[in-house]
């Protein structure tokens, strides 16, 4: 397997797709079941991408930038655009361009680059043309949003979270702080002599204007004329002083901050005995960001909220004070007995609406044994880019390590960016249908607009307010169904796409990453060799797991595992190799082997099988299916085992309970928990301290194996995985056998070897599955 001996498959472009290989017309490219698709990863940092301190060069007509691929007449100083075909005129600054003296964005393995650009508000018309920009850069702004309403117990590990995270930020970053319970408290931060609170009303909505008259900012919300305000006394990248009173650099309001937290108390509101207490995190959310619409238009801000349990007053509310009413299931949503839930969207969408305007990101760690309301939130979240954690306490590893991740700097950072926009370049025939993954459709209307939408559509550009060197997005294309104008001959073999990536980054500087790609085009006619070949068997999974997630929260009623079925079905039937009607003669393509198997575990999986999770759990596993890259996805949907014995090196084992022994340790990835299993035999083993003893240093070295490799997992990840350590029959071992291939079941107990396991389901095995697959696919 080619795909599967590359370590690094996204390549220095970052991109993968379904197809390597399209297919020209509409019906021949529908009957191939899994759509044209490409996984981006928009930043991913990669040695060999060239930064360039200029501007890129634009196409006059389409606004495609120069690029490896454009034809060039050096003579006459003219490039001609691959995707538009306009032919336009080098500026006076490439005269001395020739064969022998290319730009870096000519180069042929040169299909990424990235260009400098200048900050938003400060181009001076004159500047442009003398390339001679003002680098001045824009301080990030972080809003902390904390909950209240929690015992003083998980009030003492989110303080410690908070200190040590304001510890970690930039020196020039600007901080503010906003704490709710009952009501909403905004903290002048600037106000030294005593602690100052503005306090909000938690039942009622808020608009950006009234918290900025409520705030004393309102010069700061009358801005100069349309665009960006004039160059007037701009205090620390703010275009008045007001602001500056609740939003304070890092290092000015360490010392203010600390003391703050020591003094914040846990909600004063009286809670009656078997009522919830009165929480009002959608109007403290609406605060935060009007309070950020006082800034600068252009800066980076971010909006971190700490939530502790789900918001029971004013807007955005997901259940009653009442402790008798349970907190909305699926169940209740599909029978549409979830009162507040329409509603707390509806408020969830204006707010992203608003942040997105704005430019400015929602993160969200909730951490609660309740629900507390991600599901409502995941709009907002999703819309502006956002990070989500999900945890069970925040004194739990995984919010703790999670929290401390976001503002670390070096190898470990998230390389967290601002501001970003996407603009995609097709060439003709080929449409965009939208993009499922973090972002928001500008509704920039085109030639390459497809009419059909999926995810956020309608639009050649998008808005990623909050954009990271891991975010991942899906573009599905579609082709054009006009049948083809031109003679055969002299169309072009190749096609073309361009994914131009504008953002701020961590320093404030802008930065422009232009990805430029070309794939071939073959003819219906001709063998479908080259199309199996070019077949990502690993990107098709994952593509066909994101579609299935948007359907299910979009369409009403949609049967998940009967389309997954009949599609692997009429794919099978297209690329398998078989005698009608005698499945005994099916075989399948090595290119599309492994993909009935992905279909099998995603069928299982908690993006499908959505019985014994929250609302709140689902949510945030589509929101991480969605931004993740196609390795980690692929973990979510199939988790990855590795062996470990004394007589063999660590290895990788099948997904399946017979990989089960006494004397192996199991580590199962399956992306959000790594669990660590023992065998019985192991087990009792460890348990008489047979590890302590000299002579058995082999044992206790087998023993310390599976927890160093588990710490790698665990270290390059984030939100940071659960790590469960179970033994055999215990009771944790349900993070194990819940995923595995149920090939021994109570049904054919008396087959199994000695020191393996059954599962206790009525779920149908892989072979068994199988079987049916190869049945249903050579019917005629």
């Amino acid at each position: 397997m080619s795909e599967m001996a590359n370590t690094d498959p996204e390549g220095m472009d970052g991109v993968r797709m379904t197809w390597n290989v399209w297919h020209r017309t509409k019906v021949e490219a529908s009957k191939c079941v899994i759509p044209l698709a490409a996984s981006i990863q928009p930043i991913r940092p990669h040695p060999d991408i060239p930064t360039l301190p200029y501007a890129a060069l634009r196409c006059k007509t389409c606004a495609a930038a120069l690029n490896c691929y454009a034809r060039v007449d050096f003579t006459a100083k003219i490039w001609i655009c691959p995707f538009c075909y306009q032919r336009n005129h080098f500026p006076q600054h490439y005269s001395m361009i020739s064969e022998t003296n290319l730009p870096a964005e000519l180069y042929p393995q040169f299909t990424t680059v990235q260009y400098t650009l200048p900050p938003p508000h400060q181009i001076n018309p004159n500047d442009i043309d003398n390339n001679n920009y003002n680098t001045t850069t824009l301080s990030p702004v972080f809003v902390f949003v904390l909950d209240t309403c929690m015992i003083e117990e998980e009030m003492d590990f989110v303080k410690s979270g908070l200190k040590q995270a304001l510890g970690l930020l930039p020196q020039n970053a600007m901080v503010g702080f906003v704490s709710f319970g009952t009501q909403t408290q905004v903290h002048e931060l600037g106000f030294n002599d005593m602690s100052k609170v503005y306090v909000f009303r938690g039942t009622k909505e808020i608009s950006k204007e009234q918290v900025l008259e409520q705030l004393g900012l309102t010069d700061a919300a009358r801005r100069p004329g349309a665009g960006y305000p004039k160059p007037g006394p701009v205090q620390n990248g703010f275009p008045n002083a007001g602001v500056t009173r609740f939003l304070l650099p890092a290092s000015e309001c360490e010392f203010m901050f600390d003391n703050l937290l020591d003094e914040l108390q846990p909600d004063q509101w009286p809670v009656t005995h078997g009522q919830r207490p009165s929480r009002c995190t959608g109007a403290a959310l609406s605060v935060a960001a009007g309070l950020l619409g006082a800034c600068i238009p252009g800066t980076g801000a971010r909006i971190i909220a700490l939530v502790g349990g789900p918001c029971t007053e004013g807007p955005g509310t997901i259940v009653s004070k009442d402790l008798s009413e349970p907190v909305r299931s699926h169940k209740d949503l599909d029978k549409d007995a979830a009162p507040y839930f329409k509603k707390a969207i509806k408020h969830y969408d204006g707010l992203a609406k608003q942040l997105v305007s704005q430019g400015h990101v929602l993160d969200v760690f909730a951490c609660a044994l309740d629900q507390v309301g991600v599901a409502e939130m995941k709009v907002a979240v999703e819309r502006t880019g956002g990070l989500v954690v999900l945890a069970e306490s925040f004194g739990h590893s995984v919010f703790k390590d999670s929290f401390k991740r976001i503002f670390e700097e070096g190898e470990q950072s998230l390389g967290l960016c601002f501001n970003g926009t996407l603009e995609i370049n097709c060439s003709k025939d080929i449409k965009i249908q939208g993009i499922i993954g973090p972002c928001t459709s500008m509704e920039k209307k085109g030639p390459n607009v497809a009419d059909t939408v999926i995810g956020e559509g309608n639009t050649s550009a998008w808005k990623i307010c909050g954009i990271d060197k891991s975010t991942c997005l899906t573009v599905i294309f579609d082709l054009s169904s006009s049948e083809r104008s031109n003679a055969p001959g002299t169309v072009n073999p190749q096609l073309y796409l361009q994914f131009l990536t504008s953002y701020q980054n961590s320093e404030g500087k802008m930065l422009l990453r232009a990805t430029t790609i070309t794939r071939r085009w073959i003819d219906s006619a001709v063998s479908s060799e080259e199309l199996v070949q070019g077949f990502d068997q690993e990107t098709a999974a994952v593509v066909m797991a994101r579609i299935t997630s948007l359907k299910m929260e979009m369409e009403e009623g949609f049967d998940a595992t009967r389309w997954l079925d009949r599609s692997l079905i009429r794919l099978c039937s297209k690329f398998g190799d078989y005698r009608k009607d005698d499945p005994t003669s099916f075989t399948l393509n090595p290119c599309f082997s492994l993909f009935p198997q992905f279909m099998f575990n995603l069928r299982r999986s908690q993006f499908v099988q959505v019985f014994n999770n929250s609302p709140d759990e689902t949510a945030y596993f589509r929101m991480l299916l969605n931004r993740e890259n196609i390795t980690n996805a692929a973990v979510m949907i199939q988790p990855s085992l590795i062996s470990y014995s004394f007589d063999s090196m660590p290895q990788p084992a099948l997904l399946d309970v017979a990989s089960i022994s006494a004397d192996r340790i199991l580590l199962l990835d399956s992306y959000f928990s790594v669990v660590i299993f023992h065998g019985m035999t192991i087990a009792q083993w460890r348990n008489m301290g047979y590890q302590d003893q000299p002579e058995h240093a082999a044992f206790a070295q087998l023993l310390l194996s599976p927890h160093e490799d588990a710490k790698m997992i665990i270290r390059e990840r984030f939100p940071v995985p659960r790590l469960v350590v179970c033994d055999q029959h215990g009771s944790q071992a349900r993070f194990l056998l819940a995923k595995l291939n149920p090939s021994a079941t109570y049904n054919n107990a008396h087959e199994m070897a000695a020191g393996s396991d059954v599962i206790f389901t009525d779920d149908v095995s892989l072979q068994v599955f199988y079987e049916h697959l190869q049945r249903l696919a050579v019917q005629s």
